[in-house]
């Protein structure tokens, strides 16, 4: 693994998520940017409920959550070995997984604790914590390979726009997306950020624009309206965003809105990079027709900042994520690797 040429801790200064060996602390990112305070999780099901409220969120940062509600969850129950504890730990596993059907991290977390169990003898609640630390300690290597690999594609002086929160509160550390928007601009390849505010939950107006600010990094907020005229004036050579599952392929779910960036960034010749490790690359899924999208209470569109801003008496509609076909992706940047001009044949080459 080459070594990038910049400091990872000057720019990798966020953590959202702190076990404390008693209990898990988590970053409430409802609250940011104006009020930063972690809340305790001391059971699974609080920790379900932090990932269903948005308390916690991110693909990664949910699998990590997941993994520590597992262990949580270990505590309420006594059996002789993993495999024991495995069917009482069922209903617990089935609770997280539900929190956010999307994102494929969380269930790929979770299964991950359950092949530690099928192999643990007596001491199995150990087990589940060393496969816990290592979900969290190996997405932060992850995230700083990949933040190495994707800012290489990035000519010198380049102005980029990224959308939603990809960074150290979306992970481990340093983020996905916004880690490779971090080694840019650690290297001079980045000379400006653009952020979309991301509506309704405004993860860019309130978590991107923070989380930039915390390492000396000013980006430029802009309304998610303003995306194509933006790039209309040649003022972005990037876009750059996570994924919530990439598929086999190609295919890519992330946060609302991203698809339209797709659309616009090829009209306007732009290139489009996802950004996310391979744990989030699905090759069960086949493309993104099968992907469940989550759709949130409509009442979210309704206010903004617990004003509300909508007339009374209407309806509205609030899916979470939208799916980029792969034919509009110019580049995948995962830990192992770049894929150029995603397709299955490519994904299954990488990943298969």
């Amino acid at each position: 693994m080459t070594s990038p040429d910049f400091d990872f801790d000057r720019y990798d200064r966020v953590r959202p998520i702190r076990w404390t060996g008693d209990a898990l602390e988590l970053l409430d990112q409802r609250r940011l940017p104006f009020d930063v305070a972690y809340i305790t999780c001391g059971s699974y099901e609080a920790v379900a409920d932090a990932i269903a409220n948005l308390t916690v969120r991110g693909a990664p940062a949910i699998g990590i959550a997941a993994a520590w509600g597992a262990v949580l969850a270990a505590r309420t129950v006594d059996a002789p070995d993993g495999r024991g504890a495995l069917e009482r730990l069922e209903p617990a596993f089935a609770r997280l997984n539900a929190a956010r059907p999307t994102a494929v991290n969380l269930a790929w977390a979770l299964a991950r604790m359950r092949r530690v169990l099928l192999d643990a003898g007596a001491d199995w609640r150990e087990a589940l914590v060393r496969e816990a630390e290592a979900i969290a300690t190996e997405d932060l290597a992850a995230n700083r390979r990949m933040g190495a690999l994707g800012a290489a594609l990035i000519e010198p002086g380049s102005h980029v726009l990224t959308h939603c929160n990809t960074g150290s509160l979306a992970t481990a550390g340093f983020g996905t997306a916004l880690g490779v928007i971090r080694a840019g601009v650690a290297q001079g390849r980045i000379d400006k950020v653009y952020a979309g505010e991301t509506r309704p939950w405004l993860q860019g107006a309130r978590l991107t624009v923070w989380e930039l600010q915390q390492d000396g990094i000013t980006p430029t907020l802009i309304a998610d309206a303003a995306a194509a005229h933006l790039m209309q004036h040649g003022a972005v050579k990037w876009v750059i965003v996570g994924a919530d599952r990439i598929c086999a392929n190609g295919d890519t779910a992330n946060k609302i809105g991203t698809y339209q960036l797709a659309i616009a960034a090829r009209h306007h010749g732009v290139k489009f990079m996802v950004a996310a490790p391979s744990s989030t690359v699905d090759l069960e899924t086949p493309d993104g027709q099968a992907i469940h999208i989550e759709e949130r209470e409509p009442t979210e569109l309704f206010s903004l900042g617990g004003v509300r801003t909508a007339a009374d008496m209407i309806e509205a509609w609030n899916p979470v994520f939208d799916v980029t076909p792969h034919e509009l992706i110019d580049v995948i940047v995962t830990e192992k690797g770049i894929i150029e001009r995603p397709d299955e044949a490519a994904m299954r080459a990488a990943f298969g």
